[in-house]
């Protein structure tokens, strides 16, 4: 059942019909969980021993560096399933999750630097975490000019598919940068494995924050993936079908 399953997940059409209804859900869902988390981090939180209110830019930098990186590894999974199964959505989905990636590592880097500023002095240093996230969002573009680079669809598909999947060195590389080596970007505060070093008061709204940026990133993933359907399958009959009764 879970084979038939993921072969269905892969037909457009059949992805494009069953997330018709999950659209509104999702989207309903993001904004309720923004809209409270984003209240209660900067509204309600209290402000940091040392850094004062200056802090509160993590309810926005953490989420989006989480993403930035999780994403990264579903552009690349999806090409893997692509170039593997050969299935259609699969390349949809990575191309969709390019740009996307590359707005929230843009994010990560530019509310970085407003943090850096007023904690360390500097708006940019070429510090390993800041780097190796640098690099990140170059590897997202790379991965859209290829997409754009040749004629030929799957030729693109699949040379998008192996950068993507080269490039998922650099995600532990991002990961483990604050401990490998001396750097001025902090440990992480947020632990799984041991006790966080971050007081509750400003965790709780920082973890809504994290699941408001997952939910979030589903529903525009799954908005830009429908639009790649659309657009690739517009001959095609179904297609024609839901354009005249629409």
């Amino acid at each position: 059942m879970a084979w038939t399953w993921f072969h269905q997940f892969g037909s457009p059409r059949w992805f494009y019909e069953k997330t018709t209804a999950w659209m509104p859900w999702l989207f309903a869902l993001s904004i309720i969980l923004l809209i409270v988390g984003s209240a209660w981090g900067l509204g309600f939180a209290p402000s940091d021993s040392k850094q004062g209110n200056s802090y509160r830019i993590i309810f926005i930098h953490v989420p989006a560096a989480f993403l930035a990186l999780a994403g990264y590894y579903i552009m690349a999974i999806s090409g893997a399933i692509g170039m593997i199964w050969k299935t259609k959505v699969s390349y949809l989905v990575m191309r969709s999750a390019a740009p996307i990636g590359a707005v929230l590592t843009f994010v990560s880097l530019f509310t970085g630097a407003v943090w850096g500023k007023p904690t360390w002095g500097t708006w940019w240093v070429w510090d390993a975490r800041i780097t190796s996230m640098l690099i990140l969002f170059f590897l997202y573009l790379g991965v859209m000019a290829l997409q754009n680079a040749f004629s030929h669809e799957e030729s693109a598909n699949k040379a998008s598919a192996i950068l993507a999947l080269v490039g998922t060195v650099n995600i532990p590389i991002i990961y483990k940068s604050v401990d490998w080596w001396y750097t001025l970007h902090q440990p992480a505060t947020i632990k799984f494995t041991e006790d966080s070093t971050i007081d509750p008061s400003m965790k709780y709204p920082l973890l809504l924050m994290v699941v408001a940026f997952y939910v979030l990133y589903a529903t525009v993933l799954m908005m830009r993936t429908r639009t790649e359907i659309i657009a690739r399958e517009r001959k095609s009959k179904w297609v024609k079908e839901m354009a005249t009764a629409s």
